[in-house]
């Protein structure tokens, strides 16, 4: 069994997907690039689906598909988005295992992608994963310095 918290209660973010993690300013997209959404790290998926890096609920699903927002259990906001300008894609290449105002678990799998579909049209696979309320200031959060990721055992973000 994995366990979301340290002993301390401070939030860890497990890898969503596995893949080779890249900073959130290298991501091809100002409103990522720029942390316009908030803080954060990207990966470069290397194939497989989408699952729950934190324990928590569902609190949107763009109805496009391509992105799910979540709400950890300590009140934490985290979206992932998979791909880049992938909203025009108007679904396609997303299935959806989950429902809005679902409670997930760590390694829950959210979304099956087709890779292939996403990287031949539409900008780019590289999937942000963003703490959408981080610039509240009311907590601190550090970003692993791994290269590669391996999902639901990589810990990408940890509460500071």
């Amino acid at each position: 069994m994995v366990f979301s918290f340290l002993k301390k209660g401070k939030l860890k973010v497990y890898a969503p997907v596995n893949g080779y993690i890249i900073p959130l300013e290298e991501v091809p997209d100002p409103v990522f690039s720029q942390k316009m959404m908030g803080e954060g790290i990207a990966m470069v998926p290397s194939g497989g689906t989408i699952h729950s890096p934190v324990n928590g609920t569902v609190i949107l699903i763009a109805a496009t598909k391509h992105a799910i927002g979540i709400r950890a259990d300590d009140g934490t906001e985290i979206l992932i988005h998979v791909g880049l300008e992938t909203v025009a894609l108007n679904g396609k290449g997303f299935r959806l295992t989950i429902n809005q105002g679902d409670k997930i678990s760590i390694g829950q799998k959210l979304m099956e992608v087709d890779w292939e579909y996403i990287d031949k049209h539409a900008k780019s696979i590289v999937t942000p994963i963003v703490i959408t309320n981080s610039q509240d200031g009311k907590k601190q959060y550090t970003l692993t310095e791994e290269k590669t990721a391996v999902q639901g055992k990589t810990v990408i973000i940890t509460e500071s």
